[in-house]
């Protein structure tokens, strides 16, 4: 394992954000563990594998790769399926295989570079999105703040065809900062790309550096994330996971973000364009668990991941969702509980009271067999969170809670309908326990 230097110690208990001095080693990957020595039920907790691979039988996604931890340690980490679909085709390994992430490049990028910049005085909360960025023309935005930008809370519209109405990057980004702000900021809750956009931009201006080297040189360099990067080399393609066959660029995708809108940019954006691999997202949830640091390195004070990560309205914190019982964050996790979900078919949950996250990694925008690949996506996430939520034996609340007669994925509500129906997601919860259950009326659609 690595081993602190002084000086990282120092600046750890100093709580002073530290990234390593050349030459230091850099922190291995999370040690996995046994279930039982942090609190989990293995039995339970095996039950993953059944949910995953119903969504591989089912036609949603060709592998996957789940990294489940606890307490500081990984204590499921397995791939599963291939990274397409031919029986030939390489096996999904967590360490080593890179998926598009999609919008988890929101929460790893935006919000983090937005923490380190907050604790170094170089951009504020309440900072007017304009004062920053001089070049965002957009009308209406006197109002606009940065902490807007960051929950959704802008105003701005969802987002733009940027990759029909650009010829090149150059004319995309001014579309981009030129996007008015139509409802006043604060007041509704509208998951704005354009929004993230224009955040990216504000992290250039703010840190005076690209989005991708700052993402790299002070977030993945030193917490080890060696496999988490935008604009991935050519020599990594066998190792990444392809996306969608028949995109408007008119050839199939591998290694190139699968975003239109990012492509338009120039690949690299505030949205999407991170590509990452299951355990290095495992260490950046452990990181945000540590509420700050990894391996002796501290990136962020605790008391900004508590700002960043707190519930704002409308189910979202600075940069990441609550969970509340959708969009695949299941109905067991605690109220402190928050993640994000990719397009591409990826997630990350983070749950500080039960000291539990959750990673899964799929590529379901690669050429599905079922009809309705979004749906079973969701079902298999939200699964997977109460498979690893109810497989925790040491948290009273969840102890009360029976095992679900069956899971979402065994109902397959509407995954393949031979015509068009109003969707009504299952719930996993048994009808003698719902009452006790943390989330127990928390299962609106997804």
């Amino acid at each position: 394992m690595y081993l602190p230097l002084v000086s990282l110690a120092a600046a750890l208990q100093l709580g002073q954000p530290q990234s390593p001095p050349a030459g230091a080693l850099l922190p291995d990957p999370l040690e996995l563990r046994a279930p039982r020595s942090v609190g989990m039920v293995a039995d339970r907790l095996e039950e993953v594998d059944r949910i995953v691979q119903r969504g591989i039988t089912a036609g949603a996604f060709p592998g996957a790769a789940v990294v489940i931890g606890r307490k500081g340690f990984a204590v499921h980490q397995k791939g599963y399926g291939r990274l397409s679909w031919p029986t030939r085709a390489t096996p999904v390994n967590p360490a080593t295989t890179i998926y598009d992430l999609a919008s988890l490049t929101k929460p790893i990028v935006l919000a983090t570079s937005a923490m380190i910049l907050v604790d170094e005085g170089k951009l504020s909360l309440d900072d007017r999105v304009k004062d920053v960025l001089p070049e965002y023309t957009g009308a209406n935005a006197d109002r606009l703040l940065v902490r807007h930008l960051l929950s959704h809370h802008g105003g701005i519209q969802a987002g733009k065809r940027l990759w029909v109405t650009a010829k090149t990057p150059e004319q995309a980004w001014r579309q981009v900062l030129s996007s008015p702000v139509q409802i006043p900021p604060g007041r509704v809750m509208t998951y704005s790309d354009i929004g993230a956009m224009i955040m990216g931009k504000v992290i250039e201006r703010a840190s005076g550096m690209s989005l991708d080297r700052f993402a790299r040189e002070r977030i993945f360099l030193p917490l080890g994330m060696h496999d988490t990067f935008y604009l991935p080399p050519d020599s990594l393609k066998y190792r990444i996971a392809p996306t969608e066959v028949g995109p408007p660029r008119g050839y199939s995708l591998r290694g190139e973000v699968h975003d239109e809108s990012a492509w338009a940019l120039g690949k690299v954006a505030g949205h999407a364009g991170l590509f990452g691999s299951a355990t290095d997202l495992a260490i950046f949830a452990q990181f945000l668990l540590n509420r700050g640091h990894y391996a002796g390195v501290r990136l962020v004070k605790d008391a900004t991941v508590r700002e960043f990560t707190r519930h704002v309205k409308h189910n979202r914190t600075l940069g990441w969702e609550v969970a509340a019982g959708e969009r695949g964050s299941g109905e067991f996790l605690s109220a402190s509980a928050y993640g994000h979900t990719g397009y591409t078919g990826t997630s990350i949950w983070i749950d500080p009271e039960r000291q539990l996250f959750i990673v899964m990694l799929t590529n379901r925008a690669h050429d599905p067999r079922a009809k309705r690949s979004g749906i079973v996506i969701a079902d298999v996430r939200h699964d997977v969170a109460d498979a690893a939520a109810l497989a925790i034996a040491d948290a009273p609340v969840l102890a009360e809670v029976s095992w679900p007669r069956d899971f979402r994925v065994d109902q397959a509500a509407d995954w393949n309908p031979p015509t068009p129906t109003a969707i009504r997601r299952p719930t996993t919860v048994p009808r003698a326990a719902s009452a006790s259950s943390p989330n127990a009326t928390n299962n609106e659609k997804q």
